[in-house]
């Protein structure tokens, strides 16, 4: 009796817990990629046998590390992106249509012809896309 009554228990929390609302997906376009700077890396100069024996100098290699940033367009905003992995990020192929949906501070992305998996983004910056009603002059009135 314990055995079902545990099953069933365990059968609903698993049920409510798959149960969740699935996310809504916007459509986009990346637009383009392209290599920025987004931070330093240093590298120390010194080893264990020059530390003993007083050698080593006390220099450091700095080198800048560049991140993939991508442009991606909605209907309504113009994204910048960077990967959340910055160690193994995938190449997304630009000019191709896109899915995504954000989550609290991040950007879930799918590219259907890539393999369509989900992919963490970092949101570097928003800006809303211009349209062409905006873009229209003001007509003038004349006073009289």
């Amino acid at each position: 009796m314990r055995l079902k009554i545990c099953s069933f228990l365990l059968m609903g929390v698993a049920v409510t817990a798959y149960a969740r609302e699935p996310h809504h997906y916007q459509s986009g376009k990346l637009l383009q990629m392209a290599s920025v700077p987004c931070g330093m890396a240093e590298k120390d100069a010194k080893t264990i046998t020059g530390e003993l024996l007083g050698t080593d100098s006390s220099h450091k290699k700095t080198e800048e590390v560049l991140c993939q940033e991508y442009v991606l367009e909605s209907e309504t905003v113009t994204y910048r992106i960077r990967p959340k992995d910055d160690k193994h990020p995938a190449l997304l192929p630009v000019g191709q249509a896109a899915q995504f949906f954000l989550e609290k501070d991040k950007m879930k992305l799918r590219v259907e012809d890539l393999d369509n998996k989900d992919r963490e983004y970092i949101v570097v910056s928003m800006m809303p896309r211009e349209t062409a009603t905006a873009d229209a002059q003001p007509q003038r009135t004349k006073l009289q």
